[in-house]
């Protein structure tokens, strides 16, 4: 039966609302008559006034016809009941008042000007009570009716708990409601902001903070939470994950800020959590539009484009409209990839697409020639410690030999900020990709003391999601059924996604300075084998853990800055600035010819031998 009726209701809009409004307006004006008059009691001939008052039921009638006939035109003009509108909706409530006002003052001209019918103030009184008679209706039936949770497709709805009842809590219990294939049910907010304590929408209330789940759970007898705070950090996401999964919660979230395409929230957007989410998310904050002054209508070179660094600086740099970005890589199947994800399709053929390799300084001189790019950031070079510890020279001729060939065809061709992308095995350098990078930080600070341009570094540590990262590696090992290997208990290693790396790199090449290496705030060291071991929980398999040892090479903690280098913050909160000392004749003596102990021991001579002249010129 009710069914039927709101069924009816539906289909007979128009006439619906014409009817609620007409008959809002009659009983406004006959509660407002007898409030003035101090009396219920009817009378058709007017006696408004003295002991004997009583409510003039033919002059409420005739007011009340000359309001609704007003109000039904004004509804007329607006389209207040054809449907312009949500039921019950903000802008529906907002053409409802100026409808209402204006059938209110067509009907006090006509009672007080034509002929007094009943008293002048119980029109104006009666205006605003045939306001409340008309919305009250409509915010019921949004509240029963439009906002009713459509009966799902089939099986059983999972009760879950929405962690935040900020915006994007509230726009994700909205699209989990409106949804009718979804089996999702909200059944409760947690926030922990107190001001929240007693807020309530489309009947999910606040139910306590993060801290009460496992009482909520005992009550609402939720199955999930879903982290709807887009904005927080991994150290938030981390304790809330822990506090549900004590309370045996499974556990998705939203995806970050950066990764909602527009900004919008929906229940589609839910996913399982993740270690990125976990380790990367952190609060990092660019100056958009300093950045978009540095890049826009420039010419933009990036080398070692194809990789997992050089792709994402593509990526974002292609948002600020530069004049050219020009991607630069040996490897032609990484450039058929990034080509792909930024234009839709792989343009090989396009000019700005160069394969080239740093190694061959005279194809390198072509291309800047070529290009004549304004800024250059030099992402291309090996990474991997335990590869190239066995074959340092390698890393000598790639990060080393390679980083001086593309200084100088940067500096022949009049670049004006070169970036070379380091690493933290830069600080305090212990292994060859180390010493390497160590060179080329070097190398170019040397570069920014005699170019016109500015030439600096910028130095980070582990990226999550990269080829060959301990997450990579994890989710691999996990997929095949273990073990899962950790080198140390105890081995600590700094996370940051490589969306966020690139935001802060692109911020760092606006305000470095030359010779200098700019640090980037990675947060807090994590444990590898907490990484290890959350990875194997939400895998939801028995998997051991293998302690291998540390290898030749590697450390157990690794650190941002040298012994002899004081980090400053002076712009950014999240970038430090340190003097890099310059590699001028540090390469005397290193070959690629000779064995890998023979390079390995010049490398670190070389470096050595930076460190100490840095600190001997010092005051």
């Amino acid at each position: 039966m009710r069914a039927t009726i709101i069924v009816l209701l539906r289909r007979n809009r128009v006439a619906a609302l014409s009817v609620l409004d007409v008959l809002a307006w009659c009983g406004a004006l006959y509660l407002a008559v007898a409030l003035r008059l101090d009396t219920v009691v009817l009378a058709w001939t007017p006696t408004m006034s003295g002991a004997d008052a009583r409510v003039p039921i033919l002059g409420v009638l005739a007011v009340g016809a000359v309001a609704s006939i007003a109000h039904l035109a004004f509804a007329w003009v607006l389209k207040l009941h054809q449907g312009r509108n949500a039921i019950g909706g903000f802008e529906e409530m907002v053409a409802l008042g100026a409808v209402v006002v204006g059938a209110g003052v067509v009907a006090a001209m006509v009672n007080g000007f034509a002929v007094l019918m009943v008293p002048r103030t119980a029109v104006i009184s009666g205006t605003v009570i045939a306001f409340v008679f008309c919305a009250w209706p409509r915010a019921l039936w949004r509240t029963t009716v439009a906002q009713a949770r459509p009966a799902p497709a089939g099986g059983s709805m999972v009760p879950i708990i929405v962690a935040g009842a900020g915006e994007a809590g509230r726009e994700l219990v909205r699209s989990m409601q409106r949804d009718a294939h979804q089996h999702w049910d909200p059944v409760a907010y947690v926030d922990d902001d107190v001001r929240k304590k007693h807020f309530r929408h489309r009947g999910v209330a606040v139910r306590g903070t993060t801290r009460d789940l496992e009482r909520i759970v005992a009550t609402t007898r939720a199955r999930a939470l879903v982290i709807a705070m887009p904005s927080a950090d991994s150290t938030s996401i981390t304790r809330i994950y822990d506090l549900a999964r004590a309370a045996d919660l499974e556990v998705k979230v939203l995806p970050g800020v950066h990764e909602l395409l527009d900004g919008r929230v929906s229940h589609t957007d839910v996913r399982d959590i993740s270690p990125l989410d976990l380790l990367g998310r952190h609060q990092v904050e660019t100056d958009v539009s300093g950045i978009a002054d540095f890049l826009t209508a420039r010419r933009v070179l990036v080398t070692g484009a194809g990789g997992s660094i050089g792709s994402e600086l593509c990526r974002q740099i292609v948002q600020f409209d530069p004049e050219r970005l020009v991607m630069l890589d040996r490897d032609e199947s990484a450039l058929h990839s990034l080509t792909l994800s930024l234009y839709g399709r792989a343009d090989l053929e396009s000019p700005d697409v160069v394969l080239a390799d740093i190694r061959d300084a005279e194809r390198l001189r072509e291309v800047f020639d070529h290009h004549r790019p304004d800024i250059v950031f030099h992402a291309a070079a090996l990474k991997h410690v335990n590869m190239l510890e066995q074959y340092p020279a390698e890393a000598l001729k790639t990060n080393v030999l390679g980083t001086r060939n593309v200084l100088d065809a940067a500096e022949a061709a009049g670049v004006g900020r070169f970036v070379n992308i380091s690493t933290d095995k830069a600080a305090a350098p212990e292994n060859a990709l180390g010493y390497s990078k160590r060179l080329a930080e070097g190398l170019t600070a040397e570069r920014g003391s005699t170019a016109q341009g500015t030439y600096l570094s910028v130095r980070f540590g582990n990226v999550l999601g990269t080829r060959g990262s301990v997450l990579t590696t994890f989710a691999a090992q996990i997929a095949a059924g273990g073990p899962v290997t950790v080198t140390d208990p105890e081995v600590t290693r700094f996370f940051m996604t490589v969306d966020e790396a690139v935001q802060l790199v692109l911020q760092a090449a606006v305000i470095g300075s030359d010779g200098e290496a700019l640090v980037l705030d990675m947060g807090t060291p994590v444990r590898i084998i907490d990484v290890a071991e959350q990875m194997i929980e939400m895998s939801g398999e028995d998997i051991a853990i293998e302690i291998t040892g540390l290898k030749p090479g590697e450390k157990l903690h690794e650190v941002l800055f040298g012994l002899e280098e004081t980090g400053e913050r002076p712009i950014h909160p999240l970038i430090s600035h340190v003097s890099v000392p310059q590699a001028v004749g540090a390469l005397d003596g290193v070959s690629t010819s000779g064995t890998a102990d023979a390079t390995m021991t010049a490398m670190r001579r070389a470096c050595t031998s930076l460190v100490q002249r840095d600190v001997e010129a010092r005051p």
